[in-house]
């Protein structure tokens, strides 16, 4: 597919699948605006991406020919969120497609969920995704259409144990897309969801869950894909990605769209 002249809005950018989005988005001819946190939030477990992060980012984007417009930015803050994709457009002239990937999770039996976990994870997986739609859905009016497509979970369709507020967070994330689409359809906007199993990043290894599995081995199945692979690629919840905007998917909407390697039909 070609994405000459098309400019895409990518989260969570500065290492693992927001990277891949973004990388591959220009490989087919988008320049892109690219945000992160770039720092480590108290309660994530996992390395995130940093400065050097979203740095490689851009270097990756740009040997590719295209331009980038990269910021250190919460979604949690949707006015610092705003103010990005504002300078963002102000330098590339337009939007046509919003890749909501940003998001956090932690492993723990439901006892140790405190506040904060509970807080920080829904503020950054539910909110965070809502912030970036909002600030991005009237540029994509404005442009007369486009693409929004939200990261989600296997966990937004069923349970994960000891993934308590993620799993919370993720499901309500096809509300929020099923919503989005009916209300944009008559303004050719699609919105789509991708539900990936567990994904070779930072975040798909868990240190605490084979302990917790150990304690708890009639939970194991669940963790099982039916093909026989532990965990997929960060290419291939791009290469879902890329179908989903793609005008081969120009009448899907609305989808929660498995990347699972069969996880969901055990």
């Amino acid at each position: 597919m070609s994405l000459s002249g098309k400019v895409a809005f990518v989260t969570g950018a500065a290492q693992s699948q927001g990277r891949s989005h973004a990388v591959r988005l220009a490989a087919e001819g988008a320049d892109v605006i690219a945000v992160d946190i770039c720092e480590q939030i108290d309660v994530v477990p996992y390395r995130m991406g940093d400065d050097a992060g979203l740095a490689e980012t851009v270097r990756q984007v740009e040997a590719h020919g295209h331009a980038i417009h990269a910021a250190r930015c919460d979604v949690r803050d949707r006015d610092a969120l705003h103010k990005v994709v504002e300078d963002g457009i102000a330098r590339f002239g337009r939007l046509d497609v919003v890749v909501a990937n940003a998001s956090v999770c932690s492993v723990q039996p439901l006892e140790d969920v405190t506040p904060e976990i509970w807080n920080t994870t829904l503020d950054v997986n539910l909110t965070g995704v809502w912030n970036t739609c909002a600030v991005a859905i009237p540029h994509l009016v404005s442009g007369g259409g486009g693409n929004i497509v939200i990261t989600g979970s296997t966990g937004s369709v069923v349970g994960l144990p000891f993934y308590l507020p993620y799993v919370a967070s993720k499901h309500a994330l096809i509300g929020i897309s099923r919503t989005l689409a009916l209300e944009l359809a008559d303004r050719n906007i699609r919105v789509n969801t991708i539900l990936p199993t567990g994904v070779d990043t930072p975040q798909g290894h868990s240190s605490v869950l084979p302990a917790l599995l150990d304690s708890r081995p009639d939970l194991r199945s669940i963790f099982v894909n039916s093909l026989p692979v532990e965990r997929i690629d960060a290419e291939d919840v791009t290469n879902a990605m890329m179908f989903l905007i793609s005008d081969a998917a120009r009448y899907v909407t609305g989808v929660a769209f498995p990347v699972d390697a069969g996880a969901t039909i055990r």
